[in-house]
């Protein structure tokens, strides 16, 4: 079996007096500086080949924000990107530290042919629903709508 290009990832939501948040990422490197709506998504990344799509995401997880996640798992219907596969994502609640999150890294080469290396992650943020519906790439809309749904929350999707 060859790597594919679906992906896999965790959705981790927590709690909190204000009510319900997610965990969205936000993409480093120079084409996603200073974009907000539509580009944040969750930690994901590719299934590679002869991996489990949930063994993906938990380790695709781990290396995009150095921490770990456990407890129980939701899964949510994958959907599919135009030109990319599909998306596999799990549910999961944990009210992390983000303060210790740290992303692997990626290098870029530039006009010059230097390369440099940017954060795969630049930001990791909770985000109210409202404020998550607005960030998310439109692709993962249906991911986080379904999530949305699964807990209850009833604004606008």
């Amino acid at each position: 079996m060859t790597a594919s290009s679906d992906s896999a990832g965790l959705l981790v939501f927590r709690r909190r007096g204000a009510g319900l948040e997610l965990l969205l990422v936000h993409p480093g490197g120079p084409f996603w500086r200073g974009k907000d709506e539509q580009a944040w998504s969750f930690p994901k990344g590719r299934i590679e080949a002869g991996e489990a799509p949930l063994a993906a995401a938990r380790r695709e997880f781990q290396e995009e924000t150095g921490l770990s996640v456990k407890g129980d798992l939701i899964e949510l219907t994958p959907v599919k990107r135009p030109g990319r596969g599909h998306v596999f994502c799990w549910l999961v609640e944990a009210d992390l530290d983000l303060g210790a999150a740290h992303s692997n890294s990626f290098e870029l080469k530039g006009r010059s042919n230097k390369s440099r290396a940017f954060p795969e992650i630049d930001t990791f943020a909770y985000s109210a629903p409202a404020l998550a519906l607005k960030r998310i790439h439109t692709s993962l809309r249906p991911v986080l709508g379904e999530a949305l749904h699964r807990l209850g929350w009833s604004g606008p999707a």
